[in-house]
């Protein structure tokens, strides 16, 4: 028996069937999709969805929930105008002790230099100060902060031989290392980011951690019945022996949180000038930096796949995707749906490349805002900047691509808007595309495309109810879309009237 039906909405399947306008729930399944006068309602609570667009809830398949949860609690920097902003930001969300924390700041936003110590000590002389910028592998800290850091020999940036407070890779970890939340801490980070992810129609993450306290506080959630997210979880590299030795393979667990892939880097990022390229910078005559090399990647490719995980792998510039292929037809991968991580950089033929071998491609549409003439991308890359993030080649050449938002902002329709206005015909995708990218293409990733990503019968009761249609909107206004409300398990989690 039916016992809830959305009504009042148009229904989005995204599954190849067309438009409908009610969907019927049982259990927290869907039973059927129609018109509200063919279904078997009789007895079911009814849910008004208010005219709006009933889509499958997103699925981001790569975000840092604890790093949305921080910017929650502590300052957010994401859209600052300059340090001027960013010290304001700091010292508002200062509450008298300790570490004084920032995430999310992004000089290109304001045309400016890396946060340093000199800027930063206009917050604190004497308590340690962090920013984090948005890619999390840079951090600026102030002179209190280098006092007392236990500070790696790589990655300090210097300036006439005294560190200028800009801290990148491992001396960027060395920071995070530092100020890691306990588990009371971590467990206020992520119900924080629940709300945020719940409020912006995400109704499932695949979560990157390490050493952290948040698988810990995910299960335990779980068992509270307090956990409206499903939780997939990709461990780093340095907890193989620990996932081994307890015996957790890919896609263990609840249905609420389950083990998902190892994750390493294999190179940097394009805005810390660490992303490994095969030619140098435009801007310098670097070529970045192996976070692992090609000979240690091929080593744990085939050590994560005996022993039955699913591996993920960051790989941003072109000469870490091309050691990443490499590393993969070193082993009988078929069927492991083992993942390339961002997947920026796509010279020559990488694009063709990735499509034709099996792996999962979870890039982020939302790095499109640095692809535009005269942004970060055209600054690091010149001319190469229109060989980045080629999401229509990759979908023509056939590769399995997932949408997920690195938390860089964790809005699905942010990304969807990016990927449809990228500036490169090469770069851009459908409505539709870009959708079930964040959908279906993002459940396949973890292996669940049968049970979220589309409303079908069977999947999920889990939807995001938006305020207008992605397709009837102007491209440009695709973020602007309100998500009403969140429903997860057929309940609603989120309402943006209440």
């Amino acid at each position: 028996m039916v016992d809830r039906v959305f009504t009042n909405c148009e229904v989005r399947p995204l599954s190849g069937d067309g438009p409908a306008s009610a969907v019927a729930v049982t259990n927290g399944t869907v039973t059927a999709v129609g018109d509200p006068d063919d279904l078997s309602t009789a007895g079911a609570e009814t849910v008004d969805c208010r005219g709006g667009v009933l889509l499958p809830g997103f699925v981001d398949a790569h975000t840092h929930l604890d790093i949305v949860g921080r910017r929650a609690v502590e300052a957010d920097l994401a859209g600052a105008d300059g340090p001027d902003d960013c010290i304001d930001r700091l010292l508002a969300a200062d509450d008298g002790e300790g570490w004084i924390l920032g995430f999310g700041y992004d000089e290109s936003d304001w045309d400016g230099d890396l946060l340093q110590a000199a800027t930063l000590d206009r917050v604190s002389a004497d308590r340690p100060v962090a920013a984090a910028r948005e890619d999390i592998h840079t951090v600026s800290v102030n002179h209190a902060a280098l006092d007392v850091l236990d500070l790696p020999g790589d990655g300090v940036r210097t300036e006439d031989g005294a560190p200028t407070g800009v801290l990148v890779e491992e001396a960027a970890e060395a920071v995070f290392d530092a100020i890691a939340p306990d588990y009371t801490q971590t467990r206020e980070y992520l119900l924080a980011a629940q709300e945020v992810a719940l409020s912006e129609g995400i109704t499932a993450v695949h979560d990157m951690v390490r050493q952290s306290h948040a698988p810990r506080v995910y299960r335990d959630l779980d068992t509270e019945d307090a956990l409206s997210l499903r939780v997939r979880l990709n461990y780093w590299a340095d907890h193989l022996d620990a996932v081994r030795e307890l015996g957790l393979v890919t896609n263990h667990g609840s249905d609420r949180v389950q083990t998902g892939a190892i994750k390493t880097y294999i190179d940097g990022s394009l805005g810390a000038g660490t992303a490994r390229l095969r030619e140098p910078y435009a801007d310098s005559d670097s070529v970045g930096e192996w976070r692992t090399d090609p000979d240690a990647l091929r080593e744990l490719v085939s050590a994560v796949d005996d022993a039955g995980l699913q591996f993920a792998a960051h790989a941003i510039g072109d000469a870490a995707i091309d050691a990443l292929l490499s590393a993969i037809e070193s082993v009988d991968a078929a069927d492991e749906r083992h993942r390339v991580e961002h997947a920026e950089v796509l010279t020559g033929d990488l694009a063709e490349r990735l499509a034709a071998s099996p792996l999962v491609v979870s890039a982020q549409p939302n790095f499109h805002r640095w692809a535009v003439p005269g942004g970060l991308y055209d600054e690091r890359l010149g001319e190469r900047r229109a060989l980045t993030n080629r999401f229509r080649d990759l979908v023509d050449a056939g590769a399995q691509l997932a949408f997920g938002s690195d938390c860089m902002p964790l809005s699905p329709l942010y990304g969807v808007q990016q990927a449809v206005t990228a500036p490169e015909s090469n770069q851009r995708l459908t409505v539709d595309e870009a959708l079930r990218a964040y959908t279906s293409g993002a459940a396949y990733a973890g292996f669940d495309e049968d049970r979220m990503g589309t409303i079908t019968p069977g999947s999920v009761a889990d939807f995001a109810v938006l305020s207008a249609s992605p397709w009837s909107v102007p491209d440009g206004d695709i973020s602007d879309v309100a998500v009403t409300l969140t429903v997860s398990d057929g309940e609603v989690v989120f309402d943006s009237g209440e």
